[in-house]
């Protein structure tokens, strides 16, 4: 029987990008079954999308657009293991919110990121010493281009600070994520030694002793609240720049001409240097370059200040990466994906 998956023509993706650009596709299609996808899949050019929340459309996308509406949630229990097999359509903050309801625990400090599930495997998402590395056991996918279903491994999807082997140039916008599993855990572990938390949890006199996993969630959302712009609001797609890795050495020279420059060692000869306290040093933080800024809150964060379109927002994220590049000889690279 031929499946009919329903799709739209000249559709705006205005809905489909927390910077609120007003690109469009030629045709949109959201499909939710594995059979549905592939019936279009070998159709060129076709673009995989999630929530849009780490996208920056520079201009129209002349081919198809796809979206996952696949949004089951699976699971089953090992000891004290919870293992879960998740819908790539599914909204992560929502997963996060029913594990924890669930009393399935791991997913604590992830809460409040933006977009989809099938993002989380493709992207390594991470905040406040988490990254979904840690929880991810496979990843499957489609073949774009022939249909071919695949089960990577943890292993085999090389995981890095915001890498995968999704996001390498051989295999970009050639995999279309269907489900990912997680291993979670019924004991309640919280990491807390990361971002402010503890000094947070004191302020709120919530003990540690008897914090709770919604406790911690909710902590973590008002941090990220206070530090982040509301997409609804005001166009972002949260941290833009990566915080660069540079080697010991370069840190070294650095610090000693910026003795309270913050770092975190992530290896024995390698340092990560925060992006935004560069641009910050760089007076970049809460200026302005036309209809696009860098947030006056968090200097990682480039806004939309209204109708701004995607050649603006690159023509900021050019400009502050040259200053940096001046000032400190560290090229910081986009988080988010240009298309």
């Amino acid at each position: 029987m031929k499946i009919k998956v329903e799709t739209k023509e000249n559709y705006s993706l205005l809905e489909h990008n927390t910077f609120g650009i007003d690109a469009r596709c030629r045709r949109f299609v959201e499909y939710k079954s594995i059979e549905e996808l592939l019936s279009v899949v070998g159709q060129e050019p076709l673009l995989h999308i999630g929530g849009g929340s780490n996208l920056l459309f520079l201009g129209d996308y002349e081919g198809t657009v796809l979206h996952s509406a696949i949004r089951s949630i699976e699971h089953r229990i090992e000891g004290n293991d919870v293992l879960l097999r998740v819908g790539a359509g599914v909204v992560w903050d929502d997963l996060v919110a029913y594990t924890i309801s669930q009393g399935w625990y791991g997913l604590e400090n992830l809460s409040l990121i933006p977009g989809e599930v099938g993002a989380s495997a493709v992207q390594n998402i991470g905040a406040y010493g988490a990254e979904a590395k840690d929880y991810i056991t496979e990843v499957e996918c489609m073949n774009l281009h022939t249909g071919l279903q695949r089960t990577f491994s943890n292993a085999e999807c090389r995981y890095g600070y915001r890498q995968s082997l999704f996001k390498t140039p051989e295999h970009r916008g050639q995999w279309a994520v269907l489900y990912v599993n997680y291993r979670l855990s019924l004991t309640f572990s919280p990491q807390l030694d990361y971002g402010g938390i503890r000094a947070e949890l004191e302020r709120q006199a919530i003990a540690l002793p008897t914090l709770t996993a919604s406790q911690l969630r909710q902590v973590i959302i008002g941090i990220r609240q206070a530090k982040l712009p509301d997409p609804k609001i005001q166009g972002n797609a949260g941290s833009f720049f990566m915080n660069p890795v540079v080697t010991r050495e370069k840190y070294e020279t650095l610090a000693r001409e910026y003795p309270n420059m913050p770092h975190y060692d992530v290896g024995e000869d390698q340092v990560k240097i925060p992006a935004g306290w560069m641009i910050e040093q760089c007076g970049w933080k809460g200026r302005a370059l036309g209809p696009a800024a860098v947030h006056d809150r968090q200097a990682l964060v480039l806004v939309n200040l209204g109708g701004a379109t995607g050649q603006d927002i690159l023509n900021l994220c050019n400009t502050v990466r040259h200053d940096v590049a001046e000032r400190f000889g560290i090229d910081i690279h986009p988080e988010v994906n240009l298309i």
